[in-house]
């Protein structure tokens, strides 16, 4: 199961940095997304996911039993989880407001600070 995960890790990763390679934001903000997925299955996946024994210890035993999940992981995926959902949401805000002042998602055509039809810098001394 671990191996499987892995490869859809390694797909997730993919797909993100193709996406956030894009010059449109939509696509930038779903890469972001999937990045963020691709991170918590990681971590989830490395937290040990062959849980037979639930993580309590007993009163007899001063650790985890070795066949234990580990509930770390899990904890601070749920936590970022919570955390990339808000992230989310604040790109997509940001994402609409500048569609809807600029009427664009390409990144390019954003660049409304710099004017058009300006003769290029000096490149040397």
């Amino acid at each position: 199961m671990e191996f499987v995960l892995s490869c859809l890790v390694g797909l997730f990763f993919a797909a993100a940095i193709y996406l956030m390679l894009s010059r449109h934001s939509v696509r930038i903000m779903l890469g972001i997304a999937i990045l963020g997925n691709a991170v918590n299955l990681l971590i989830f996946t490395a937290g040990r996911i062959t849980g037979f024994v639930p993580p309590i210890i007993p009163e007899t035993m001063e650790t985890l039993p070795s066949g234990t999940a580990n509930p770390l992981p899990q904890a601070l995926i749920l936590t970022a989880i919570v955390i990339s959902f808000s992230f989310f949401a604040f790109l997509l805000v940001l994402t609409y407001r500048a569609y809807q002042d600029l009427n664009t998602d390409d990144t390019d055509d954003m660049r409304a600070a710099e004017p058009k039809d300006q003769p290029m810098p000096p490149l040397g001394y």
